[in-house]
């Protein structure tokens, strides 16, 4: 289906938007690219984000977007490194928790924390990662009951690859063959404080029609990176991109560990490697946020916001929306 879509922030390149409703107002935590200089590479060397801003609007399809400013850098984190990767932002009793993936001195992904006492910050960021962290591309659940849970986990340059039941592998990365299990995301309770994990992360299973786990080589349909989870008419919809083969996808499950049963695709590619999406309800509308590279002329490194509506049928399942306009 072809939809309507927006551009958000038009002067800028932004990625990977979070969005959440915080007192009844929309707000955005992108990434923000950079020209870096640097040539393409499956690590993504490429991908220079140094800093946060923050977006908010009560329409997303036809209001004004505002920018809240800069709310983070590398030079305010003290164990920083080097590329700060897309976030989330949750809210618990007033505060607001902002989750960034960032390498540290020793060019490992770990996961941070920052807090501010508004949602569209400053965010001050805690003195050290996470306890256990590993990876890229946080995303937060509010399950409404008084639990959060994080998702998490990118393959190649977010070198989830690396890692075997939340343990560094000695020999580096390794790949499933392609009739094995594909490697999975990560899902964990938060802490009552927000600031750790609350347990030993778990896998994300997604299976196929048969309840079998995705494989290695279904790379059409595999998890790749980008988790989202939001929940629809009581159920849990895990949603993430594919990476290499640039869609959008989701599975269903009935609580927020899974495992969750593949569904479909949500967007198809779009110009530019891949895309990292959030979905939002607002005002009884729901909505696609995502990105592309169209305004950069197709320099993946260099994305832009766009947001359309998003609709389901009868039974509950996604209409699949068409990433080129």
């Amino acid at each position: 289906m072809k939809k309507e879509k927006r551009y958000l922030v038009p002067g800028d390149y932004m990625a990977d938007p979070a969005v959440h409703v915080f007192n009844d107002r929309l707000y955005i935590y992108p990434s923000h690219d950079w020209e870096s200089g640097i040539p393409e590479n499956d690590n993504g060397d490429h991908f220079n984000m140094k800093d946060y801003h923050v977006f908010s609007t009560d329409d997303p399809m036809k209001g004004e977007i505002v920018d809240h400013g800069l709310v983070l850098t590398t030079e305010d984190i003290p164990w920083a490194g080097r590329q700060l990767w897309d976030c989330d932002v949750a809210e618990k009793d007033g505060k607001y928790y902002m989750y960034f993936p960032l390498k540290d001195q020793n060019d490992i992904f770990r996961i941070g924390v920052a807090i501010s006492d508004r949602p569209e910050g400053p965010f001050i960021p805690q003195p050290d990662p996470m306890r256990g962290s590993y990876s890229m591309d946080p995303a937060v659940l509010n399950d409404g009951d008084g639990n959060y849970y994080m998702y998490f986990g990118g393959l190649w340059g977010g070198q989830l690859q690396r890692y075997r039941d939340n343990k560094a592998l000695e020999s580096g990365a390794t790949f499933p063959a392609d009739n094995e299990p594909s490697i999975p995301g990560r899902v964990a309770k938060l802490s009552a404080d927000m600031l750790q994990f609350a347990e030993e992360p778990k896998a994300v299973v997604i299976l196929d029609e048969t309840g079998q786990p995705l494989t290695a080589g279904d790379n059409e349909r595999r998890f790749f990176e980008a988790s989202w989870m939001h929940k629809y008419n009581g159920k849990y919809y895990f949603s993430y991109s594919t990476g290499d083969t640039h869609r959008l996808c989701y599975a269903i499950g009935d609580n927020p560990y899974g495992p969750f049963t593949y569904q479909g695709v949500i967007l198809t590619p779009v110009v530019g490697w891949t895309t990292h999406h959030s979905i939002v309800e607002y005002r009884g509308k729901w909505y696609l946020f995502h990105h592309d590279s169209v305004p950069s002329g197709g320099r993946t490194w260099l994305h832009s916001l766009k947001v359309c509506e998003l609709e389901y049928d009868a039974e509950g399942k996604i209409i699949t929306i068409e990433g080129l306009d």
